[in-house]
């Protein structure tokens, strides 16, 4: 489609850049400044099978098993038994990490009969849970914005059978 002015100017051209930077715009807005990072380390996995799951949160809420309330989530590949997840895009706050292995790639934390879980978890800060799961303030960090790389050390609860 072409629009012609008073003047017989064509402004279709314009019309293709405007709509081209406000995609780019939109883009990179939601996107955010890819040096603002968090990368987290994850180590002490007891084998590379599966993937990891990781999760971060800007609250208390769902933490630190229901990671569809999480403002990212990501998954990553194991490799001589350590994964690294990143989260990019941020902005500066309050934040924790959730993690845990999936060693059977199906998509969700498996728990025994008990809700125990029978996969590696892990949290920021390497926070452990006392008769139930960690809390979020014990897992909580603060986040500046730029890079910012964190070790979190698997925890196997339970002993393969």
């Amino acid at each position: 489609m072409s629009v012609t002015i008073s003047g017989g100017r064509a402004i279709r051209g314009t019309i293709i850049v405007v709509i081209a930077l406000l995609l780019v715009a939109v883009a990179f807005g939601e996107a955010g400044n890819p040096a603002d990072t968090i990368t987290v380390h994850v180590v002490g996995l007891h084998s590379n099978d599966g993937m990891v799951d990781c999760a971060l949160f800007e609250s208390p809420d769902g933490f630190p098993d229901r990671f569809e309330t999480a403002v990212k989530t990501t998954t990553s590949k194991i490799a001589n038994q350590e994964a690294t997840c990143a989260f990019v895009g941020l902005a500066p706050g309050e934040y924790a990490v959730s993690l845990f292995h999936d060693e059977n790639s199906n998509g969700k934390l498996d728990r025994n009969f008990i809700g125990m879980p029978k996969e590696g978890v892990g949290a920021s800060n390497d926070a452990r849970g006392h008769m139930g799961p960690p809390k979020y303030d014990d897992a909580r960090f603060s986040y500046e914005g730029g890079v910012r790389e964190l070790t979190i050390h698997v925890q196997y609860l339970l002993a393969p059978l």
